[in-house]
């Protein structure tokens, strides 16, 4: 099992990108023991891990763990552009994500990326990604704000609105690259109202937002195939 970390940082998906190395307060804000587990704790929604849950056979397909053919072809890669500017207002509106900040692996998160993680656990202290399932239909129950980007492939969804719980994983694919889905969420974010922050963290390429009690965060990896996974959690 070929086993891919996603970025954990605010809103839990799967092996959060600081693993162990997460030390504590960052840049000065002390992390409550819930928001600390929110961060460490391993929800993969990796194939054969969905497996072991029914409610992802809607997703599992065959069990074959190879990356699936999607069109990359020019007409499909604008179509997708095409339908992203619409989704943002226009081309005005589609503005570049912030430029990345380089982190060490074992560097302490950022304010933004404890932020993130506080919005994933409710007021009571309970950790949202402990009551998650899987199934295609969390995938259509995104935030109208943070869509699959336009003609992504979704791959696998998972969620919980168990107490005080809004919690979303959607894992796609797109042939687009990295710095225009970035863009398109960045700019969808910063619209919304969210604070918006872009960071690479060993090999974690991570955009996040923050807005009160909401977070959203993008995890893109750029295949071997020209294609880019996107892991995309929110909660709110």
């Amino acid at each position: 099992m070929n086993l891919r970390p996603i970025s954990a940082l605010a809103a839990l998906a799967l092996v959060s990108a600081c693993g162990n190395n997460a030390t504590g307060p960052k840049e000065g804000e002390a992390m409550d023991p819930a928001s600390q587990q929110a961060l460490n704790d391993e929800l993969m929604t990796d194939p054969d891990l969905a497996n072991r849950n029914e409610a992802g056979a809607a997703l599992s397909g065959t069990g074959n763990d190879a990356v699936p053919e999607i069109d990359k072809s020019i007409r499909a890669i604008e179509a997708a552009r095409t339908r992203a500017v619409e989704l943002v207002g226009g081309t005005a509106n589609m503005k570049p994500a912030p430029a990345a900040r380089q982190l060490a692996a074992n560097a302490p998160d950022t304010k933004a990326m404890v932020a993130a993680a506080k919005a994933a656990v409710t007021p009571g202290g309970a950790n949202c990604a402990d009551s998650v399932e899987y199934g295609a239909a969390w995938a259509a129950k995104l935030p109208a704000t943070f869509p699959v980007y336009p003609r992504g492939n979704t791959q696998e969804a998972a969620g919980t609105d168990e107490g005080d719980c809004a919690l979303r994983i959607v894992t796609f694919l797109t042939p687009v690259e990295i710095d225009e889905v970035f863009a398109f969420y960045a700019s969808r974010a910063t619209a919304a109202g969210y604070a918006v922050e872009h960071v690479l963290k060993g090999e974690a390429n991570i955009l996040s937002g923050t807005k009160g009690k909401s977070a959203v965060v993008v995890y893109a990896t750029r295949l071997p195939s020209d294609v880019t996974q996107i892991d995309l959690v929110t909660s709110e």
